[in-house]
């Protein structure tokens, strides 16, 4: 009896030391163990190593990884063609239905608070994040959504899913929010389309509107500026000759007033001047016998270089000219036609004078 004691005895022990060595456990880095008496959590989770807790009945852990960035999809599942409408259709503050497609990265910030505070925690984070781009899209413009505010939607989806989070006390830190399509829905993609394209051929032509007006506006405001300077300066010189005009007649009453026969006779040279300057034929009125002396100044002008040629040619010969240039001759034919028209005029003036 006594031998079949000590056999007991030593049978317990070998039990209860099989019993107490399966309480060890080792936890590999990046994760914790949750270790819970009779199911309840009541001890700090155990960090990565060789530990030790009661065996089972009195105690039993739970290994969470917290390192490993766990990914919840929204509106699709595995593939992006593999839709989910009721997650994806959403509908905008201007009360149009969007298309969104999104994935949530995250990771764990406390072990127990995942394994105790949520029943089935991929799913309750699925549902936070449905939640929360619903709210900040519902307070958008769908145009905003789909263009310009793609990344800020994302960033505020982001932030009130760890709101949320953090008040369900989920142990979830939000990592990521990235949008992977946003798209009107397909029943009206075709038509939403042709509005887009409407929309950018509409800004096309603004902006071809306003280059146009930005090449034609400048050059009309320099040709009405270079209008007004030739204006401007039209002025000028038509003010400026009036001047000179008036200065010069006040010069010359003066002088016709000191002698009025020489002023008239120079008034009247200057003037003939300027008309025999641009005329090649002159008809003269002798006022004998109601005679015209014509001068074609033209072909005596031609004639006296046809002579001038011979001249200059036996001139470099050697040889002396036969006679005096025609031109020399022309000038004192016109200055003797000249004095017999000016006797002609005082002698007209004298019987006009006794006439009266």
């Amino acid at each position: 009896m006594k031998g079949a004691g000590i056999g007991v005895g030593l049978i317990a022990a070998i039990i209860a030391f099989l019993w107490l060595v399966s309480g060890f456990f080792i936890v590999q880095e990046g994760q914790t163990a949750v270790v819970m008496t009779f199911g309840k959590y009541d001890a700090p989770a155990r960090p990565a190593g060789f530990n030790w807790r009661w065996p089972y009945p009195i105690q039993s852990h739970e290994i969470v990884n917290v390192s490993q960035v766990r990914t919840v999809e929204v509106g699709y599942r595995a593939n992006i063609k593999n839709k989910q409408p009721r997650e994806s259709l959403m509908l905008t503050d201007d009360e149009n239905i969007i298309d969104i497609q999104f994935a949530v990265q995250y990771r764990l910030k406390d072990a127990a608070e995942w394994v105790f505070n949520n029943r089935d925690q991929e799913e309750t984070v699925r549902q936070v994040a449905e939640t929360a781009i619903r709210e900040v899209v519902g307070r958008s413009k769908m145009d905003f959504v789909l263009y310009e505010g793609r990344e800020k939607v994302a960033f505020d989806a982001g932030q009130l899913m760890q709101q949320i989070v953090d008040r369900y006390n989920a142990g979830v830190q939000i990592a990521n929010v990235t949008m992977q399509t946003v798209q009107p829905p397909e029943q009206v993609q075709t038509a939403f389309d042709d509005a887009v394209k409407a929309g950018q051929d509409r800004e096309r032509q603004k902006n071809e509107g306003q280059a146009y007006a930005n090449d034609v506006i400048p050059r009309a405001r320099g040709a009405a500026s270079r209008l007004l300077q030739e204006a401007e300066a039209y002025r000028s010189r038509v003010v400026a000759n009036a001047e000179g005009d008036a200065s010069r007649f006040r010069q010359v009453l003066v002088e016709y007033q000191k002698a009025p026969a020489v002023t008239r006779d120079r008034m009247y040279l200057e003037t003939m001047q300027q008309i025999f300057t641009n005329t090649a034929k002159i008809m003269v009125d002798s006022r004998s016998g109601s005679n015209l002396l014509y001068l074609p100044l033209d072909k005596l002008i031609s004639q006296t270089a046809s002579e001038a040629n011979p001249a200059r040619n036996g001139a470099a010969s050697g040889q002396q000219p036969a006679a005096q240039p025609s031109a020399d001759a022309l000038q004192q034919n016109m200055e003797t036609q000249r004095q017999r028209d000016s006797r002609t005029r005082d002698s007209r003036d004298a019987r006009d004078r006794e006439t009266r």
